[in-house]
């Protein structure tokens, strides 16, 4: 049985939080037994949500070892991130690109008190305690400012966390900013779920355990988060579907999430590029 570790300073131990539950199905040890409880919950509903987040890391993974090794981006902004776990951003971007800089963005305390230990391994990593829901703040940040500069290209990541902003956020001005800020050569990541009987069952689980709910998308919607941009091949797919080649043989954990294609085929992912 799982055991609670000592509850950081200003950490809820007591109520689910999104950034632990996602930690709990990745097999993490940085939940508690209301995250875990959650997690449950939503496992029950839909016993696919273990593989869903595993296909999202692995996608993860992949669409970062394509943006270091064959795009050449060596900036990084990680907004959502939750909570650092196996295959961080910047350990498969500095081990494609040595010289690479992540910024790693989330409002979860959680994320902040368990994360500054394992940032703080690399000079080229900070963390930014920002919403997405304004992303003027995360761009005028210290931490972004200090290893980020806009006026070159750079990947700006947006994991599984556009279904957290509801309509009434205005999701699509919140990306429109992050996307002008871009210099041109840069990347925009997105995973989102799909609108489905699945989704819709997990968010309902999600509003009982008093966690932020999912606002599932149609396709076209998820789209049109890009804007302008030019997708990459293959375009906006199945997150397990998109490059797979990239897992590599070696990698159990990308190979894992990569060969979950029909158990998932309700989270799309995408990356587009700015000209």
């Amino acid at each position: 049985m799982a055991r609670d570790h000592p509850t950081p300073f200003g950490v809820d131990s007591e109520r689910p939080s999104t950034a632990r539950i996602y930690d709990y199905f990745l097999g993490g040890k940085d939940n508690y037994r209301a995250d875990r409880d959650a997690a449950e919950q939503m496992m029950a509903a839909v016993p696919e949500s273990v593989a869903t987040v595993q296909s999202n890391r692995a996608f993860l993974y992949r669409a970062v070892t394509f943006l270091a090794r064959e795009a050449g981006i060596t900036q990084f902004l990680d907004v959502g991130s939750g909570l650092p776990t196996q295959l961080n951003v910047h350990q498969v971007a500095q081990n494609a690109a040595p010289n690479a800089r992540v910024v790693y963005v989330d409002y979860d305390p959680s994320v902040r008190a368990y994360g500054d230990v394992l940032l703080s391994t690399s000079e080229n990593v900070r963390f930014a305690l920002q919403d997405l829901r304004q992303p003027s703040e995360i761009l005028a940040d210290p931490a972004v400012a200090e290893l980020i500069d806009l006026e070159k290209p750079v990947a700006i990541l947006l994991i599984a966390i556009l279904p957290f902003i509801s309509e009434a956020d205005d999701p699509d001005e919140i990306v429109a900013q992050l996307r002008a800020a871009m210099a041109p050569g840069s990347y925009l990541v997105i995973s989102h779920i799909l609108d489905d009987p699945r989704a819709q069952a997990i968010a309902a689980t999600q509003r009982h355990a008093r966690t932020h709910p999912w606002a599932p998308r149609t396709r076209s919607r998820i789209g049109s988060f890009f804007g302008d941009f030019d997708l990459v091949e293959p375009g906006l797919t199945m997150a397990s579907q998109w490059r797979p080649e990239l897992a590599a043989a070696e990698d159990g954990f990308a190979q894992a999430g990569a060969g979950t294609p029909d158990a998932v085929n309700w989270l799309l992912a995408g990356v587009g590029q700015k000209r």
